[in-house]
């Protein structure tokens, strides 16, 4: 059984002072590689030393050391929100240098640390795995289905009319899709075409 994947339910920061270097994080849900670029610049401090940032969106993933050695800032970044299950989030690292180098090692510590601690103060929510899925029935059956599918936390997006009845269009959680499948069937009597989208 895979680990369940979670995202935030709001933005979060964390501060801490490492060595004389102030170092502030603010992680957020993001839905789209956009809207993570988008919080990365409004977040991002002109006057800081470096802005350094990750964003993990399902398979797409990157990070940003912004002129510390490489590895040392954006890929620790990273880690921390793979280290605790997150996605579509991003995290941006922000460093005022204090004058105290703080070598690679302390370096990976204090942006992956700050990363981390952010991600764990902030509320998280279950990413569940929605399918997409059209089936057909006729009126006589349409508020059984209905009901059935609104039990199964299904949403449904579109319903399309014609002689015969309704063709529905809806979301549902991945893992109830056989079930509700032989659900539907059942309720049409085996006309329900069944079809999953997505």
């Amino acid at each position: 059984m895979p680990g369940m994947t979670h995202t935030l339910t709001a933005p979060c920061t964390y501060q801490e002072d490492i060595k004389k270097s102030r170092f502030a994080a603010y992680a957020a849900p993001v839905a789209t590689i956009d809207d993570a670029m988008r919080f990365f610049a409004e977040h991002s401090d002109p006057e800081a030393t470096h802005n350094c940032w990750a964003y993990r969106i399902g398979q797409e993933y990157r990070f940003n050391d912004d002129g510390e050695p490489g590895g040392t800032a954006g890929r620790p970044i990273l880690q921390a929100i793979e280290g605790q299950d997150m996605d579509r989030v991003a995290v941006l690292v922000v460093r005022w240098y204090g004058g105290i180098k703080l070598g690679a090692g302390g370096l990976v510590r204090a942006y992956g640390g700050c990363a981390a601690n952010c991600l764990r103060l902030g509320e998280r929510t279950e990413i569940v795995d929605m399918a997409m899925v059209r089936c057909a029935c006729g009126f006589g059956e349409m508020a059984l289905l209905k009901s059935r599918l609104a039990q199964a936390g299904a949403a449904i997006l579109q319903e399309d009319y014609n002689a015969d009845g309704v063709t529905l269009t809806f979301t549902v959680p991945r893992v109830v899709l056989t079930e509700l499948g032989v659900t539907a069937a059942n309720i049409t009597r085996g006309r329900s075409a069944w079809e999953v989208v997505l």
